[in-house]
């Protein structure tokens, strides 16, 4: 399967939006609860971009990476600000196949939304399931805010196995 890496027009767009601040700025503002400045990564098989609205649409086989996060889904549409300051990433819509992984933490669902502010978060709805190791979480919806590496799961079914010592 054909993977396209960013043209050089998407890919200004997306350093702009998530090219920053030096390292001890980005932790104060990982202090401060706002967004993380780490470059994302967007491969897929097609992207279509519209400046003047600030949009950013990438379909099919599409991962993004950022930190040590992984995100998959069919299709991305990411919605980016024009600041004085500089571009930056306000919201990503995630459809179909969604995953997340982070270390030995995954997250599927239908759909997921990425929302830069007022906190750094990830809203899952369409089926949620968070799983660690044996581990798992189900619900209608779960909302993963990542500066505090917390959850709310709404309707929440949840699968616990025990690992005993082995003496």
């Amino acid at each position: 399967m054909k993977r396209l890496i960013l043209s050089a027009v998407a890919a200004s767009i997306l350093l702009l939006a998530v090219c920053g601040a030096a390292p001890a700025a980005e932790e104060k503002k990982k202090q401060a609860g706002q967004p993380s400045k780490e470059p994302v990564v967007i491969t897929s098989n097609t992207l279509s971009a519209d400046n003047k609205a600030r949009i950013a649409v990438f379909e099919g086989s599409v991962v993004a990476k950022k930190g040590e996060m992984t995100t998959y889904a069919d299709k991305m549409t990411v919605y980016y600000s024009d600041e004085k300051s500089g571009s930056s990433i306000t919201k990503i819509e995630s459809e179909g196949n969604v995953k997340v992984v982070k270390a030995d933490r995954v997250i599927t669902s239908k759909a997921a939304t990425y929302l830069a502010e007022p906190e750094e978060r990830i809203i899952f709805t369409g089926e949620p399931r968070a799983s660690e190791g044996a581990n798992v979480v189900t619900g209608t919806k779960m909302t993963y805010f990542m500066k505090d590496d917390r959850s709310i799961v709404e309707n929440s079914k949840v699968f616990i196995v025990n690992k005993e010592k082995s003496k």
